[in-house]
């Protein structure tokens, strides 16, 4: 009997040195150290790399040993993400040789992403230099003071620029390791291990929503807004307005729209478009469906809306998005059937 040869798994190299946060090797480990391919999620190879072998202290008195060296990381071939955790001491130098690796994987064309105080990482290595970036909603004056060519932007919860991807703080490491295996691997892929995760697929807004301030409302009408979105979860491919949430929640319209923005850092209407397009994502991942079948089960009306939004937020097109993973599942298909020839 022939095996069947599976994928080749996805190669992130998690880039280890002195100072850095045990709860970023922690998210990262966890997103990508899990093999779930039982549950249909993809498979990875995350290797640990060091510029020795000897355990690397990490915050809170836990070391973690690197299984490869720094060269691992020059990108010819070794690589296909380079993530970097967050460090404790944000101004720390940083050594030499990891820097230059990180130079060296980001001029070969890996992506190189960094998670929360990370970015200051990234910055000593130059790779952040007319770039923008995000960090920390606490730290983004501190970024911006010691490295004045990096464009910091404020509130989002992450951020892309020429391969370079920086994130907010802790959860929000969450959010772009989720997001990165959503644009390698479709949205699906990113579900099955939120799921596991027991956190949500994608968050949307931005982090101003965590910054210190007054609390937006009350506990009740915390609950309140969470048993709305619940609901209109289940209610997608109803044309819902803000009306239709204000009143679920017992609330004014121009009442509800405030609470909500302070809660999520977004609008409910932008909330609801972030929500359609998702569940159109799944569709065209799942199904065969026609595009204004799904336009209509995801509520936008027409097939029209529903281009137009993807275009927005995804800068592609439904077509193209299932022409996409409908092309990676027949290499897989293909993959397999070589296997079993073989």
């Amino acid at each position: 009997m022939v095996r069947m040869q599976p994928q080749p798994a996805q190669r992130i190299a998690l880039v280890a040195f002195p100072g850095i946060r045990a709860f970023d090797v922690a998210v990262i480990s966890e997103v990508w150290g899990v093999d779930r391919t039982d549950r249909g999620a993809p498979r990875f190879a995350l290797r640990r790399h060091g510029a020795g072998r000897a355990p690397v202290g990490m915050s809170g008195g836990l070391t973690l040993t690197p299984d490869q060296g720094l060269e691992a990381l020059d990108g010819y071939g070794a690589s296909d993400l380079v993530v970097v955790p967050g460090v404790e001491e944000h101004l720390a130098p940083v050594p030499e040789p990891v820097l230059a690796a990180l130079r060296s994987a980001h001029a070969a064309g890996v992506p190189v992403a960094a998670l929360c105080g990370g970015a200051f990482v990234l910055a000593q290595a130059g790779l952040l230099d007319g770039r923008r970036a995000v960090t920390h909603w606490n730290l983004t004056g501190l970024l911006a003071r010691s490295y004045p060519g990096v464009q910091v932007v404020p509130d989002a919860l992450f951020v892309e620029d020429g391969g370079v991807w920086t994130a907010a703080g802790v959860a929000a490491g969450i959010d772009l390791c989720l997001h990165l295996v959503r644009t390698a691997h479709g949205a699906e892929a990113a579900a099955t291990i939120a799921r596991a995760m027991v956190t949500a697929p994608f968050r949307t807004g931005t982090q101003a929503q965590f910054v210190e301030q007054p609390t937006p409302c009350s506990d009740r009408e915390a609950g309140a807004l969470a048993a709305v979105r619940e609901r209109a979860l289940r209610r997608l491919s109803e044309p819902l307005t803000v009306a239709d949430l204000a009143g679920w929640a017992g609330m004014s319209p121009r009442s509800f729209a405030r609470h909500f923005t302070a809660t999520t850092g977004t609008t409910p209407v932008q909330w609801l478009l972030d929500q359609r397009v998702a569940a159109a994502q799944k569709l065209l991942e799942r199904t065969g469906l026609p595009m204004p079948e799904v336009a209509r089960r995801c509520g936008f009306g027409s097939e029209v809306t529903m281009r137009q939004h993807f275009a927005a937020r995804l800068a592609t097109s439904p077509r193209d998005y299932r022409r996409a993973f409908r092309a990676a599942a027949e290499e897989e298909a293909e993959a397999v059937t070589e296997g079993m020839a073989g």
